[in-house]
């Protein structure tokens, strides 16, 4: 790469337009994975379906083969461009969102949710990669950080569309259109795009070579601090997950009729006239819940990539330590969400938990690309995903589900509540892990020299440019 080439594609407003392109995959992405659980409910009335089928159906379903097809996929990633993969995965998994609109039963459904995680694997793992190559390592949580926008962002959008299309339309209808303007939307992306150098801001002399997978392994191997940030990651994740597909289904049983009167002050045209009572709370559920997260979430993870960039300059333990406390703060405000009592205490007992429950994604992203050398970097992320989501989509709406089956024949409309109480643990685990990890992150930080020592101010790596 010339001199004049990698300064061109490494100006602010390239790498601004690299970063928009990269979120607005990833907003497809969480729009197309949330998207089931606002659909849930008619969905569920018209297959008539268990709770435990519709967790299948939003964790395990997709969950299987987007976790583990992502590390050979990410391995492909280290040695070819990447671009091009995450160009082929959007148009995988938007076509196979399109196909859920088809479905005429619960296997049709869960085959095509299987589809779309086998799209999705190839999108997340080289999207880091990429942003790693474009930012310099002071930067790169916060950069990683505005990336992961894109979780509440499309998860509200999910959520919201779902119900404004399942309310104007049906259920099938807002699969479809989706899953379309995904497909539209690949093109676009891989135009403007433009692969980078690998490791083109690492310290000189750093390998970007291919790396086998068993050096990758070995290599994690020998870094306690990934598997604790990995594992805290799925705690927390077991959590996330759940929270997004099941509230809104809380929200229809616990509150029912309440949630139109409690939305009223919106205009009205985001109410169609003429929908029966039951759309009216579905879009009300919607709404209430897509503003939460996105909100929280936006604010959550903000904070998080700058407070960890912030802080981590002067201790890498940092970038385990602030969402370590981030989710020992989230269970009491959790509680109060779900027990407090009225709509508007739990609108805004919800911001705070969720807001806390996704401070964790620009500093622990961010750490996982600095464990390893630039050619490991896709690979390793997907392991981290492979753990990641295996625990959180296939394990947390199931065991939601599954308690929330458990025990609605002894609390009836309060079992779910219940359920969603009960799971809240998992973010005291993710809490008590990644306190773990902290003092062993200082080790494991790549670059670093060993005047960087715990309780030392340790220099920000930033190489100059390679041509």
């Amino acid at each position: 790469m010339s001199d004049t080439t990698a300064r061109a594609e490494h100006t602010a407003g390239y790498r601004a337009t690299v970063l928009f392109l990269l979120i607005g995959v990833y907003i497809f992405n969480f729009v197309d994975r949330q998207i089931i659980g606002v659909l849930a409910v008619p969905i569920q009335q018209d297959l008539n379906l268990t709770d435990t089928q519709l967790s299948l159906m939003g964790g395990l379903a997709f969950a299987i083969f987007y976790s583990t097809l992502g590390v050979p996929i990410a391995w492909l990633s280290d040695r070819t461009n990447r671009s091009w993969i995450i160009t082929v995965a959007l148009l995988v998994w938007s076509a196979f969102t399109a196909a859920c609109g088809l479905a005429q039963n619960f296997w049709q459904l869960f085959i095509a949710r299987v589809g779309v995680g086998v799209g999705e694997a190839g999108g997340v793992a080289p999207s880091y990669s990429i942003i790693s190559d474009y930012y310099p390592p002071e930067k790169r949580a916060r950069a990683l950080a505005i990336y992961s926008f894109a979780i509440p962002i499309g998860s509200a959008l999910g959520i919201v569309l779902g119900g404004v299309l399942a309310s104007l339309l049906d259920w099938r209808w807002a699969f479809l259109i989706v899953g379309s303007a995904g497909v539209l939307f690949a093109p676009v992306f891989k135009l403007f795009l433009k692969e980078p150098q690998r490791g083109h801001y690492d310290p000189p002399g750093s390998d970007t070579r291919p790396a086998r997978m068993s050096a990758v392994l070995k290599k994690l191997t020998s870094k306690p601090s990934f598997w604790f940030l990995s594992f805290g990651a799925a705690c927390s994740s077991m959590m996330g997950y759940g929270l997004f597909f099941w509230i809104p289904a809380f929200l229809v049983r616990s509150y029912g009729a309440e949630l139109p009167e409690f939305m009223s002050f919106l205009p009205g045209g985001l109410f169609p006239e003429g929908i029966s009572e039951q759309r009216q709370i579905l879009l009300s559920a919607a709404y209430f819940y897509g503003t939460v997260v996105l909100i929280g979430g936006l604010v959550g993870i903000w904070l998080g990539g700058f407070i960890g960039d912030k802080l981590g300059a002067a201790d890498r333990a940092a970038y385990a330590r602030v969402p370590a406390i981030a989710f020992a703060a989230v269970v009491p405000f959790f509680g109060l969400a779900l027990w407090g009592g009225g709509l508007m205490m739990t609108f805004f007992a919800l911001v705070i938990p969720t807001a806390l429950g996704l401070a964790w994604l620009g500093p622990v992203l961010s750490a996982f690309q600095h464990i390893v050398p630039p050619n490991m970097r896709a690979t390793a992320s997907a392991i981290f995903l492979l753990i990641n989501n295996l625990m959180g989509l296939a394990l947390g709406n199931l065991s939601i589900g599954l308690l929330s089956d458990t025990l609605t024949p002894i609390f009836a409309e309060d079992g779910l509540r219940y359920a969603l109480m009960g799971g809240a643990v998992y973010y005291v685990l993710a809490s008590v892990l990644l306190f773990m990890a902290a003092p062993r992150l200082r080790k494991d930080w790549e670059g670093d020299t060993p005047a960087a020592a715990p309780g030392t101010k340790a220099e920000a790596v930033a190489a100059p440019p390679k041509d």
